[in-house]
């Protein structure tokens, strides 16, 4: 068994754990934000988008996971309580969601891509 053989077995190994483990996170439940931000909008937008994705989402009537968390570093803070959506429901908001501004319809349609 040669050096390079290990290294590429290893790397394969490393490639196949990091395609499961992006499966695996894709199919959890985040936050609206959070599905912005991970499909390349920058946190400003992704929370803006949020607010009004987040509205969008009660007047047609999705219900996200409900859930609490702590937002400080060292995880001592009191907890607030979070809802988290999956991919499809994030897209059925994005779909119904008709932004005003301009730089807010270039996101939805980026992410309209992103998501289909």
């Amino acid at each position: 068994m040669t050096k390079a053989s290990r290294r590429e077995r290893r790397a394969h190994r490393r490639a196949a754990a990091a395609l499961l483990r992006d499966r695996r996170r894709a199919n959890k439940p985040h936050s609206l934000a959070s599905h912005a931000i991970a499909r390349g909008e920058t946190p400003e937008t992704a929370r803006s988008i949020a607010g009004a994705l987040r509205t969008v989402a009660r007047r047609i009537g999705l219900t996200g996971q409900t859930s609490r968390t702590r937002r400080t570093v060292d995880g001592r803070g009191r907890l607030r309580p979070v809802v988290r959506y999956t991919t499809d429901q994030f897209a059925t908001a994005l779909a119904a969601y008709r932004p005003r501004k301009a730089a807010y319809a270039a996101a939805r349609a980026r992410l309209l891509a992103e998501v289909a």
